[in-house]
Order: C-alpha cells, then sequence, then structure tokens
C-alpha cells in the first residue's frame, strides 16, 4: 500500500482521535458521576485543586514537546533516521530533568497546602492523595516522550489509540472499586497504575515501528541545531506559561478567595465544556502533523488556504458548541450531580463565551505550533498570565466566583486574540492580518445573534430539567447549525471543506470496490 496523503492522514487521525475521544468521555462522565455520588463534596474539590496544581507544575514540561516534534517534521519528510534518533535521545535526557523538576516542585508545595485551601475540608490522608498525583505526573515523563516520533508520522491514531484504551480500563476499575469500597486513595492507585501502562505499551509500540531507536551509536545533534531548539523551547516555555496561569489556575484563586464549595461546582462545569473541548480540538490535533509537513515543502499561499478553512471549521464548531452548552449546561449537572453544583446563568453565561474565544484560537496555534513560529510572540505570554492573574484577583474580591472567570476573558482579549495571527501573518503567511480581524469580528457578530435567536426558542421550553433537557437538545442541534448553514453556505471556506469531505469519501467507496 502506498504512502497516503496528508488529507488522508488528517481525516484517520481526526476520525479516531475524535471517536476515541467521545467514547473516552462517555465513560468518563459514567465514572463523575458515581465519583460525585459515592464521595463528599470536599472529595470532588480536593480533585480539582490537586490537578490544577499538578498541571501548573507541569507547564515546565509543555514546550518540550512541541519543540522537538516541530524538529522532527523535517527529518520525517527527508526519512532521516539518524537525525530522529538524535532528536529523540535529546528529548529523552531533557524529559529525565523535566521529571526531576516536577517532583522537586511539587514536593516545595506541601507546606503551603493550608494557604492554598481555604476552609480546609476534613479528607483523610490529605499530603498522601497530593503526593500520588504527583508520582503520576513526574513518572509519565519517563515514557511518553517517544509518542512525539509517532505523531511526527502523521500517526497521531495509534497514540490515541492505546491511550484510549488503557483510559477506558482505568474508568472502568474505578467505577468498579467507588461502588465496592468507596475508597478514594484505591481510585488514586488505579489512576496512576493504568496511566504508566498506557505511556509503557505507546513507548514500546514506537520502538516497534522504529527500530532505530534502540541502537545505541547516536551521535550529538550540532550546536547550532541545539541552540535552535533551545531558542524554542524557551519560547514556548513562555507560552506555556501563560497558558497555565490563565486556564489551570482557576481552581486555585476560587480556593483560596472563594471556597473549596465553588471549586467543586466548577470542577463539575469543566468536566463538562473541557470534554466538548478535548473533542473538538481532536479535529485540530489531527492535522497538526500535516500542517507541519505542509509548512515544509508547500508556500505560503498553499497555507494561506488551508488556515483560512481551519479557521472557519473552528469558528463554527465552537460556536455551535458554545450556544448549545449556555442552553443545556444547567439542566445536565443538575440531573447528573445534584442541584447544589449548579451556577448561576451569568458564571454560565461567561465560561461559555470563554470557551469559544478559546476555540477561535485553535487554527491559529495548530499553525504556530506546526510551523515553528514560537520565539516571535514570547512576551505576549507573560503579559496574559499577568493581566489575568491581577484581573482575575481585583475581580475576585468585587464579583466573587464570576470575577474569576471575566478575568480570564479579559486577559485573553487584550492579549492572544489579536497577537498570535498577527504573528502568523505577518512571519509566515507574508500577509496583513486585517481581513482576518474582519472575518472573526463578522463571525463572533453572527455566533452571538445566533445565540440569541437559539434562546428565544428555547426559552419556550419550561419545566423539570429532564424537560428542559430533552427538548431543548433538539433546538440546540438544529437553529444554530441552521442558521450557519443559511450564512456560509456560498463562502470558499464552507466549499473547500465541503470539496475535501467529498473527495475523502470517493477515495474510500473506490479503495472499497
Amino acid at each position: 500500500m502506498g504512502e497516503k496523503s496528508r488529507t488522508e492522514y488528517s481525516a484517520i487521525n481526526t476520525s479516531a482521535a475524535m471517536i476515541c475521544r467521545v467514547l473516552t468521555i462517555l465513560v468518563g462522565y459514567l465514572t463523575r458521576v458515581v465519583f460525585t455520588r459515592m464521595l463528599s463534596e470536599s472529595y470532588v474539590g480536593i480533585n480539582g485543586l490537586f490537578l490544577d496544581i499538578i498541571n501548573v507544575l507541569s507547564f515546565t514540561e509543555l514546550g518540550v514537546g512541541t519543540a522537538i516534534t516541530f524538529a522532527l517534521y523535517k527529518p520525517v519528510a527527508e526519512k532521516d533516521q539518524e537525525k530522529q534518533k538524535s532528536l529523540m535521545r535529546l528529548y529523552q535526557n531533557i524529559y529525565r530533568t523535566v521529571a526531576l523538576i516536577v517532583l522537586l516542585a511539587g514536593l516545595f508545595v506541601i507546606p503551603f497546602m493550608d494557604v492554598l485551601i481555604k476552609n480546609k475540608p476534613e479528607v483523610n490522608h490529605l499530603t498522601l492523595i497530593y503526593l500520588m498525583y504527583l508520582a503520576n505526573t513526574a513518572l509519565s515523563y519517563l515514557f511518553i516522550y517517544k509518542r512525539s516520533l509517532v505523531d511526527a508520522h502523521q500517526k497521531l491514531y495509534i497514540g490515541v489509540l492505546y491511550q484510549s484504551g488503557f483510559l477506558l480500563l482505568q474508568y472502568a476499575l474505578q467505577i468498579l472499586v467507588l461502588v465496592l469500597t468507596r475508597n478514594f486513595l484505591l481510585y488514586l492507585t488505579i489512576y496512576l497504575l493504568c496511566t504508566f501502562g498506557g505511556n509503557m505499551a505507546i513507548a514500546r509500540k514506537a520502538d516497534q515501528l522504529y527500530p532505530y531507536l534502540r541502537e545505541k551509536n547516536v551521535q550529538p545533534l550540532p550546536q547550532q541545531e541545539r541552540q535552535e531548539i533551545t531558542r524554542n523551547i524557551r519560547a514556548m516555555l513562555m507560552h506555556k506559561l501563560g497558558g497555565t496561569v490563565v486556564n489551570n489556575t482557576d481552581n486555585l484563586l476560587l480556593s483560596s478567595m472563594v471556597g473549596i464549595g465553588s471549586v467543586a461546582c466548577y470542577s463539575n462545569y469543566f468536566l463538562v465544556i473541557g470534554s466538548v473541548r478535548q473533542v473538538l480540538n481532536q479535529m485540530f490535533q489531527g492535522i497538526t502533523a500535516s500542517v507541519g509537513n505542509l509548512g515544509v515543502i508547500e508556500d505560503s499561499k498553499r497555507l494561506h488556504r488551508i488556515f483560512g478553512a481551519s479557521f472557519f471549521m473552528g469558528q463554527w464548531l465552537y460556536g455551535f458548541a458554545a450556544i448549545a452548552l449556555y442552553e443545556l449546561l444547567g439542566p445536565f449537572v443538575e440531573l447528573s450531580f445534584g442541584g447544589q453544583y449548579v451556577f448561576s446563568r451569568d458564571i454560565t453565561f461567561i465560561l461559555c463565551v470563554n470557551f469559544y474565544v478559546t476555540g477561535l484560537r485553535q487554527a491559529t496555534l495548530v499553525f504556530r505550533d506546526s510551523l515553528g513560529l514560537f520565539w516571535y510572540d514570547r512576551y505576549k505570554s507573560v503579559a496574559e498570565a499577568a493581566i489575568n492573574l491581577v484581573s482575575s484577583i481585583i475581580l475576585a474580591r468585587r464579583f466573587g466566583t464570576v470575577g474569576v472567570f471575566v478575568g480570564t476573558l479579559i486577559s485573553t482579549m487584550t492579549t492572544s486574540a489579536w497577537v498570535e495571527p498577527l504573528v502568523l501573518y505577518r512571519v509566515r503567511l507574508k500577509s496583513s492580518p486585517w481581513p482576518y480581524y474582519g472575518k472573526y469580528l463578522v463571525y463572533s457578530l453572527v455566533i452571538f445573534a445566533t445565540a440569541g435567536l437559539t434562546h428565544q426558542v428555547c426559552a419556550l421550553v419550561q419545566g423539570s430539567a429532564w424537560r428542559i433537557l430533552l427538548l431543548r437538545l433538539p433546538i440546540c442541534l438544529a437553529v444554530p447549525n441552521l442558521v450557519l448553514l443559511v450564512c456560509y453556505h456560498r463562502t470558499w471556506e464552507f466549499r473547500l471543506l465541503l470539496h475535501k469531505a467529498l473527495g475523502l469519501l470517493r477515495q474510500k467507496t473506490r479503495r472499497k470496490a
């Protein structure tokens, strides 16, 4: 069988990622419901808080993976195995250092637990629970790095299948433990073992696919290339620092300024919103390696066209999803976790706006990371993190929970929303970003108008949570998509995506024939 095209690889990666993500989200949701019902609100809040602390500590890694994967695109396209070996050896050494840094930084946090947790809950073995989360993260760095080589070969679906299989096993065992024992420590032990086993399995698969990874005669990278990679890693660290502060400090701020009860509510909302975001993000992650390959061998005009179509697809998907979340989150959370976990409508609105704004950035982020544009807007991340912390703290003191999320929105709109596309257009697409900003405004106005129309129709449905959820769901599926179809069916972006989809369908039909 011949080598697949970039479009075929993108379709396979995206399909596998979305199907697996939906499946794991559904089982994960069931696990969360059992978790919430079997354990107290304190455990729900502690789980969300500790995960956020670990995510903050882990920002040191996030720049490494993206920078190394970008460096792999060219040697993979040129089938240069020696360069791939050298890069992976460097990757391994860096990750061992990262694991040690995360472990030591995590231990340093322990004396400050009383500061991070307002109204400390009655939870046994609190420090041991935290150490188990920490160990799970530190150990994973020792093996998962090999997945980057598989992804760089446009075979992201392999890692997705392994990861999803172990995640489903984890959820099944955790549900069993919660129902039979309600033992949180055993619940976390399963989490640790399945994460470790999944990473080991992916690493072994990478060794089978690319046997040269096991070869001992690895040449060190030239000094100039090491310096270039180091520069990209430093830039990505700054990007991920900003992203971590914006996306993973909400629970910390809520815990320290509002209380652990608010963290418990937000954890459930974050589960649902984050699950939808993960499914949609998979569509963009599925094209990452193909964009990287495209950037190596194609010109700016071709990249410009593919980016425009990707941005169009993102605004439609995230806009439709944001509208549905706003209308359905309340009854869904009430039925799943209980009425005590339901936020007010103003908080839900801000969460959905943040979801949409973040979604609009996905196409830009994929192209930035795939094309290696990390260096040019590195200081933007520092400004974003500072604005987020200052505005969230000030607004939280005045408005409580909603103020934390408004601070997140302010930091995104004043930095990332305009700086990231500016860099992409000027450095790589070689054109003015103003048409992009114009489309950003038009897309947003259409989505908000569509949201208003959908809300008016949904408001006609009243009654119990079950009735609202079941009757508003088809409204949310039909109204936004019909409006967007009427608005955009004649645009070149819509026609290009439709052409790509029909082309893949014809190829699949011919192969079966």
